[in-house]
């Protein structure tokens, strides 16, 4: 009988054994590709710890002077030899040198796991962007060189859901000119076109340390309106900041859902102030403790008189309109309305307004007065100190001096022939510190060069609103912003600096014309509650729409 032949086996077949599926295998890889790396983790971390302890090493050798790198060299030796003479001493400095570089990795390994996908290449691009800035041909271990590695320059990071890069904080080289405002000025435009247009980032230099922190800083909150605040005699809030810029806050009302609001979101910032706004109208505002930029008046006041300056529909009319209404339950106001628009109508009229003025002649006839009644205040605060007397009580109550647009009616004035009314306000801004008189001048960016010399000598307090370019606010305000202006801003967004101080960002309380239809009703009624009673004997205002 001949021999029968072997079957052949198909695979794939009924009688083969199945092929493994590849999605099966793909799991089968990641899960061990996972486990391993779970078990070398701390090896991980250990070796990266050890290259930041030696990136941090030489970079403390190469920021040493020459002539002390021999007695440190000494040192060190002498040090490791007694170690070595001590019982367990090599053992003690091993354990110790392995503690230390799993704590310097550590760190870096929660940051590197937080990375997104295209963190990493986004970091050196970065990186690569600041070779130039940051590199000298003569240094022998540069910190930044072309294909280098940037996680020994880049200490920490942080990205949004996004993407985008959030929180930098980089070390750079001893030798680089980091006192000069034009070398740091370049790398924060560096920074700033890397990392992303149309935020607002903050720059930290630490000279002492070598290092830059950037950062990314919420939307100031815009859902804030005109109301009572908690401050003493003398003290006008301006606006709201951040809250590391000033060491106080105040309980303020607002709608909670506008407040943290990004920068990418100011499209959409005024829908959701009003949605807000309707909210808490109906469910009741929410309080919160918010940083203010308040501007303090009075005899011992080193900036008794502000100037504000912004481009048109900035919020510079808001701005006055709010501390209108902050000073009259203690003072009087004067309003003088230049651009004649009639946003200060809801004024007219009311206790303690003393006239709101917007023709050229009724402006001389009220700045002469304002003059006029400056030297009568200072002459009587001079005889009572003289007498050994308290001021007159009629002294004691601030008068404040509001003008909005003076460019306009020192042109209608130069017209007509007139006397220019700036110059009318030489005797109040002089003298009105210690006649308790405080003049607030709001105008237009490009009419910045009409105004006279008294007023911009003389006003030390300084506000600049709307999307303005760093140099116009350096300009105005005689220091840079610490941060980018954004090009598209809400009113009432801008920076603010009181005399010497460093330079705020700022938020004006939304302080509308209660007579403007297109404007919130709530934020309308916030204004109308804060006005004062008519005065009997003064000729009564309309009536407010929708009051």
């Amino acid at each position: 009988m001949g021999r029968r032949p072997l079957p052949r086996l198909r695979l794939g077949s009924a009688g083969g054994t199945p092929p493994v599926p590849p999605g099966r295998g793909r799991a089968f890889a990641r899960s061990t590709a996972d486990g391993v790396a779970d078990v070398l983790q701390p090896l991980v971390a250990l070796s990266r710890g050890l290259r930041v302890l030696a990136a941090v090493g030489r970079r403390k050798w190469t920021e040493l002077p020459g002539d002390r790198r021999g007695p440190v060299c000494t040192l060190v030796v002498a040090c490791g030899f007694v170690l070595y003479l001590l019982p367990y001493g090599p053992l003690a400095a091993a354990i110790s040198l392995i503690g230390a570089a799993g704590w310097a990795g550590r760190g870096r390994a929660g940051a590197a796991s937080e990375t997104p996908a295209d963190g990493t290449e986004r970091l050196r691009t970065l990186y690569e962007a600041l070779v130039p800035y940051f590199s000298a041909s003569e240094d022998p271990s540069p910190l930044y060189s072309h294909g280098g590695d940037w996680s020994e320059a880049f200490d920490s990071f942080a990205f949004d859901e996004s993407g985008r890069l959030t929180r930098l904080r980089l070390h750079y080289p001893a030798y680089f000119t980091d006192g000069e405002p034009a070398a740091r000025t370049r790398i924060e435009q560096l920074l700033y076109a890397k990392s992303g247009r149309g935020r607002e980032y903050l720059f930290e230099w630490d000279e002492e340390a070598n290092s830059l922190t950037l950062t990314v800083l919420p939307a100031l909150s815009t859902a804030i309106h005109a109301q009572r605040f908690v401050t003493a005699p003398g003290e006008t809030v301006l606006g709201f900041t951040d809250p590391s810029s000033v060491q106080r806050t105040l309980p303020v009302l607002a709608g909670p859902e506008t407040c943290g609001e990004d920068e990418e979101d100011e499209e959409s910032a005024e829908g959701t102030r009003e949605v807000g706004l309707k909210k808490a109208a109906a469910d009741g505002p929410e309080t919160h403790d918010v940083p203010p930029v308040v501007w303090r008046t009075g005899p011992r006041s080193t900036e008794p008189h502000l100037l504000a300056l912004g481009q048109p529909g900035s919020g510079t009319t808001t701005l006055l309109r709010s501390i209108a209404l902050q000073a009259l339950p203690h003072g009087e106001v004067l309003v003088v309305d230049g651009g004649g628009t009639g946003e200060y109508a809801c004024l007219s009229g009311r206790t303690g307004v003393l006239a709101v003025e917007c023709g050229p002649a009724g402006t001389l006839a009220t700045l002469e007065w304002a003059g006029h009644e400056t030297e009568r205040r200072l002459i009587a605060a001079n005889r009572a100190r003289q007498l050994g007397h308290a001021p007159p009580e009629d002294i004691q109550r601030p008068l404040w001096i509001l003008l909005d647009r003076p460019s306009v009616m020192s042109h209608l004035a130069a017209a007509d022939g007139r006397t220019d009314p700036q110059e009318l306000l030489a005797v109040p801004l002089r003298h009105g510190r210690a006649a308790n008189v405080r003049v607030v001048v709001a105008d237009q960016l490009d009419a910045a060069e009409a105004l006279s010399e008294a007023v911009r000598s003389h006003t030390r307090a300084r506000v600049v609103l709307g999307p303005v370019p760093s140099e116009q606010v350096t300009a105005v305000l005689g220091a840079p912003p610490h941060t980018t202006p954004t090009p598209e801003v809400p009113p009432g967004r801008g920076y603010a600096r009181l005399g010497a101080g460093p330079v705020h960002r700022l938020q004006v309380p939304a302080t509308p014309d209660p007579y403007d239809e297109a404007a919130s009703e709530a934020e309308r009624q916030a204004v109308l509650r804060l006005l004062p009673a008519p005065d009997p004997a003064a000729p009564q205002a309309p009536a407010p729409v929708g009051g």
